[in-house]
Parts: C-alpha cells; sequence; structure tokens
C-alpha cells in the first residue's frame, strides 16, 4: 500500500493491466454540471475507472444501468452527515445501494438535497452502515474551508472520539480538492489509525477524472473494492491548482445557487452547532480549570493551618 503524490501516468496504467480508479466524482445529480455518460467516456478514453459518488443521491448511477460501459463504475455516494462529516461509501451492486438510499438516506434529505442530512450525525450513520455489504471511507479528512467537514478535523476538535475514525474502512488521503498539507495529514493519520486508503479528484468539472486515481491488481469491482479493504491498493495524483480549484468551486456554487435558502439555511445551522460545541469545550476547560485552582487553594489553606498550629 503506497501513496505517491505525482500526476497518474494513463498510457502506462493502461499498458499495465491494473485497475485505476477515481474513487471521488460528481455528476449533474448534485453539485456539478457534468453529464455521467460524458464522465464515463472520458474515463474510457484515460483508462480509468470512476466511482460516481454524488452527495446524497444517486440518479446518475441509475441512468447507468442499461448502459454499456467500458470500464468500471463504482456505486457510490458521498453522505453529507447532520454534524458535518462527509463519508464516502462504495456498494459492491447497485441494488444494494438503491435499497440502502431508500430506506436510510431519502427520509432524511433536505429541500437541497446534497447538503447535509437530517438527523444523522457520523455515528448514527456507522451504525446503519454496519449492515450493509460496502466499503467506507472518510472524505478530505481535513475538512475545507475551515469547516467541520471532515472527520479528522472533527476527532482533533475533540468533536468525535478517536474511535469513530477505527469504524471507517479507509480515509481518502489524497484528494485533489485539498491542499497537500491536509492530504499528509490524512495520510498520516490513516497510519496511525491502521485503516486504508483511497483516493479521488472529489472532481466536479469533467476534465478533472482520473487526476487521482486508486490504483489495484484486481480486474473486477469486487476484487477491486476487497482490495481496498485488505490494505492492497495504491493511490497516485497530485492536487488542484489554485486556478482548478476556483473553476470547481464556481461550478458547485452555480448548483447552489438554484438552492439558496435552502442551502443557507443547513450552513447556517451547521455553523451554530459548530459554534456551540466550541463554546461547550471552553465550559468544560474552564470548569476544569477552576476545579484546580479551587482544589489547589484549599490544599495550601490546609498546609498554612497546619505550619500555624505548629
Amino acid at each position: 500500500m503506497s501513496v505517491s503524490f505525482e500526476r497518474p501516468d494513463w498510457e502506462a496504467i493502461r499498458e499495465s493491466g491494473v485497475v485505476a480508479v477515481d474513487m471521488h466524482f460528481h455528476t449533474n445529480c448534485s453539485d456539478s454540471f457534468t453529464d455521467v455518460r460524458s464522465a464515463v467516456r472520458l474515463a474510457a478514453e484515460r483508462g480509468v475507472g470512476v466511482a460516481i459518488t454524488d452527495h446524497n443521491l444517486i440518479e446518475s448511477l441509475v441512468k447507468l444501468r442499461n448502459e454499456n460501459v467500458s470500464v468500471p463504475v463504482i456505486p457510490g455516494m458521498e453522505i453529507s452527515t447532520s454534524d458535518g462529516p462527509h463519508i464516502l461509501v462504495y456498494f459492491y451492486e447497485l441494488p444494494d445501494l438503491e435499497r440502502f438510499w431508500f430506506h436510510s438516506i431519502r427520509p432524511r434529505l433536505q429541500e437541497c438535497p446534497w447538503l447535509a442530512l437530517r438527523d444523522c450525525p457520523t455515528e448514527r450513520l456507522l451504525d446503519l452502515l454496519e449492515r450493509e455489504n460496502c466499503v467506507v471511507s472518510a472524505a478530505h479528512p481535513m475538512g475545507y474551508f475551515m469547516t467541520n467537514k471532515g472527520v479528522e478535523v472533527c476527532i482533533r476538535k475533540g468533536y468525535l472520539a478517536e474511535e469513530v475514525a477505527t469504524r471507517l474502512d479507509a480515509y481518502e488521503v489524497i484528494c485533489s480538492g485539498m491542499t497537500h498539507e491536509s492530504n499528509l495529514q490524512a495520510l498520516s493519520s490513516a497510519k496511525r489509525y491502521g485503516i486504508g486508503f483511497t483516493g479521488g479528484t472529489d472532481g466536479h468539472t469533467l476534465g478533472e477524472i482520473g487526476n487521482v486515481v486508486t490504483i489495484s491488481d484486481s480486474t473486477t469491482v469486487d476484487g477491486f473494492l476487497d482490495d481496498v479493504l485488505r490494505r492492497r491498493v495504491d493511490v497516485v495524483g497530485v492536487e488542484k491548482t489554485v486556478p482548478k480549484k476556483l473553476q470547481m468551486a464556481s461550478a458547485s456554487l452555480g448548483k447552489f445557487a438554484m438552492h439558496s435558502p435552502s442551502a443557507l439555511m443547513v450552513q447556517t445551522n451547521q455553523a451554530v452547532k459548530s459554534a456551540d460545541r466550541g463554546a461547550r469545550k471552553a465550559a468544560v476547560a474552564v470548569k476544569e480549570i477552576t476545579s484546580e485552582f479551587i482544589e489547589s487553594a484549599s490544599e495550601l489553606e490546609t498546609r498554612i493551618r497546619e505550619i500555624r498550629k505548629r
């Protein structure tokens, strides 16, 4: 299991016969304008597979059900939890993903369906996924834009226990939308927890597809996902340049504008929850410090009394 921060050599990948998959790509089913069929065609030209991971939605995957595709397409979803972190889930079979979505995700969708679900914090989601035949990875674990949209950043802030990370199969250790430092921190944390690696572009524009890939020697989707679980994959890719990040952001903002009142409300609620968690954490710290001060003062007073008695 290795990680290389370099641009994938698509020609070499094709010639080697290995399977390389961009494990984090969005379509116009959620916050991108990219058509899924265009994404699959370009992936085929580049000789890579793709995991379609729209936020909380699976419509693009359903569109491909009867399509004749020449590259591996992994049924997936990026789930936006109600407490912040984004969780990538990959299913072996589309019908299993459809069933899970219908029973566990669809009832929790908000007006802007690709934003945070109702009543589905990270640990509750992991409880739901325990019964499923799937692979679970934390998307961009260090979050982005100073938000709590990553598992690791929430652990470091004390919002989630470290045990949450060990319930995952993997961390996304190269996400091309993140900074190099954030990816390095995600990689270091994954190694510390002893979990696996995945990598993907978090692509929202067509040209991004395949710029980060997860590589397996297997030739089937089932074998590929098994290799992720067994930690037998390599991750290769590079972070986006600043202009590319701005291009992606503008593409996403265009879709969010269609749901601006709802999107603003969800983001505001999450910001308020984050501030509340921070305030409660500070209050606990102050209480502990005050308690220690009172205890020390009491001990000092007792010693003074003993000295006076002498």
